[in-house]
């Protein structure tokens, strides 16, 4: 009757962890999709425009995904390169996640992810928001600049089309959509009137996605038609008195993917020629530094949300904007970090004459300390409920425990060998190409895993020999094992970031790996039930008859 009982109460936990690792991904996968910045409801009000630009106008080329080794490579980028030369360069660094619809509001607003209120993840065009933080055509609107963008759709979902004046959208990525955005875009350059212009090129993305990744050659043939385009594009430029800056949202892993913090995927290269600009290599800066960068030079003022500098060590600014700049900085920062303060409801500190780092460690400071203070409990939380399982454990060593707890280890191994080692995936977003890909593989994966281990652990016990209770009871235990050490990825996750993401966005590394642990532990559980159901099967089938009575 006792076995019964924890019989019945393994099958329950079974169910009640599969039903929770279903809900708690598909809430997480949710929860990132609407995330929204803390400022979203207190957006920081703009300040004044810097005045004086130093230039006629501003041509901001976005090759989307180029690597910064790509656009190293003049075999392949000639035009790239030529430019790099006459302009200012310098390696550009990113904050996760690395998608782009986030990438593209950092350069936008000059915010990272947690504060631009930009998507956190690339949503669809329907669910696309529009910026609520201040950017850089809205500063160009208010200053009464002309604008113009050519690109892909999202652009039409996240830029206020009341601040563009001229526009063309297309939901094409590949080279035919290219050329139709930079035919759009060229008459504009012969426009003097219009003086801030966004050309967005896509195909690189395209060729990391659809057509082998970076280290396809169909990368670098998609680079070299990207290089003939921005060709094309500076053959219409004056440089005495355009300015032209391209730059990419993120990169990609050599398989082919970005999302993740993984290090190829946050570098990206950056490259200002023309006029107000200094010519020489610059060493490395920052996404978030690109805004205000152009901001200074088309004189408006620096977008409200701005976490960035303007890079005034590159650039010729005329005697008026450069004597404004300081000023100017201090107020958007000490705005910025008012509207911030006010929405953690915490006071902000007394800063006075501070530069852009200091009000941003003050602000950093502020968010920390909460989430600290958050953390606290659930760590607690989180060891509590990682030992109790070990105790149990610990307590069953005699009962054949150590068989449970090495098929489990069996089961990762294996999962991770296929994961790792013969498909070479990466632990992070930048792996996921889409939800119904990312569960399929670690359902066909971890149920293959799982049931090498349940043939291991029964055949080499000897478990499927003692009847189909027994029998029954080992997979169950196996089952409730392997869930075990797929938690503890899970609680780690949960300590650090809570379980949904809330108002700061989550460590990348450690939500990746509770997602692809959640999704496993869905597939060990509800396998687990079907495993003990066929071993008590076979265990009636093996168990030895009694001889017959003389």
């Amino acid at each position: 009757m006792k076995r019964s009982i924890w019989t019945i109460a393994g099958i329950l936990a079974l169910v009640a962890l599969a039903g929770l690792a279903y809900f708690w991904a598909t809430g997480l996968f949710a929860s990132m999709g609407a995330y929204r910045s803390p400022l979203h409801e207190n957006p920081p009000a703009p300040g004044a425009a810097l005045g004086q630009p130093a230039t006629r106008r501003v041509v901001f080329v976005l090759i989307d995904a180029l690597r910064a080794d790509t656009a190293q490579n003049a075999e392949v980028m000639p035009a790239l390169a030529r430019l790099r030369d006459l302009g200012a360069s310098a390696t550009g660094h990113s904050r996760p996640p690395s998608f782009s619809e986030p990438g593209y509001s950092v350069l936008l607003t000059g915010a990272w992810p947690e504060l631009s209120d930009g998507p956190a993840v690339n949503l669809d065009y329907a669910d696309i928001p529009t910026f609520t933080q201040d950017n850089l055509f809205s500063a160009a609107k208010r200053a009464g600049l002309k604008t113009a963008v050519s690109g892909y759709y999202w652009f039409e979902k996240l830029i206020p089309q009341s601040a563009v004046d001229n526009s063309f959208y297309t939901p094409g990525e590949d080279s035919v959509a290219d050329r139709a955005v930079v035919d759009a875009a060229l008459p504009w350059l012969a426009d003097p009137a219009i003086q801030l212009v966004l050309i967005h090129i896509d195909q690189v993305d395209y060729a990391g996605h659809h057509e082998g990744g970076p280290v396809s050659p169909a990368w670098d043939a998609a680079a070299r038609r990207a290089d003939d385009l921005l060709a094309e594009i500076v053959a219409r430029l004056d440089l005495s008195r355009d300015t032209l800056l391209v730059t990419s949202d993120h990169g990609q892993i050599d398989a082919g993917g970005h999302g993740g913090d993984d290090p190829v995927v946050l570098v990206e290269p950056f490259v200002l020629a023309g006029a107000g600009v200094k010519p020489g290599r610059y060493g490395d800066i920052q996404m978030v530094d690109i805004a205000p960068t152009l901001a200074a030079l088309l004189g408006t003022n620096l977008p409200a949300s701005a976490q960035g500098e303007v890079l005034g060590r590159m650039l010729a600014l005329p005697a008026q904007t450069r004597t404004a700049l300081p000023t100017a900085t201090q107020a958007q920062q000490s705005a910025l970090l008012q509207a911030y303060s006010t929405a953690m409801r915490i006071s902000a500190p007394a800063m006075g004459r501070a530069d852009v780092a200091a009000y941003q460690f003050a602000l950093e400071a502020l968010r920390d300390a909460r989430v600290t203070r958050e953390r606290l409990p659930r760590i607690a939380l989180s060891i509590l409920l990682g030992l109790i399982p070990l105790v149990v454990l610990f307590l069953k060593r005699r009962s054949g425990s150590a068989w449970f707890l090495g098929g489990a280890i069996l089961f990762q191994l294996l999962f991770h060998f296929r994961y790792a080692v013969l498909d070479g995936k990466v632990y992070s977003l930048s792996s996921i190409t889409g939800q119904t890909d990312f569960i399929l593989y670690i359902a066909i994966t971890g149920g293959v895993a799982l049931l090498l281990c349940c043939l291991t652990v029964m055949l080499a016990s000897g478990m499927l020999r003692r009847g189909p209770d027994e029998a029954a009871r080992g997979s169950l235990a196996l089952a409730l094992t392997t869930a075990f050490l797929l938690a503890l990825p899970i609680l780690y996750h949960y300590a650090l970031n809570g379980a949904l993401v809330g108002w700061y966005l989550p460590e990348m590394a450690p939500a990746f790996m509770a997602l692809l642990n959640l999704v496993a532990l869905i597939v060990v559980s509800a396998g687990g039930l079907l495993l003990t159901g066929l071993a008590a099967l076979f265990g009636a089938w093996l168990r030895p008859k009694n001889p017959p009575l003389l």
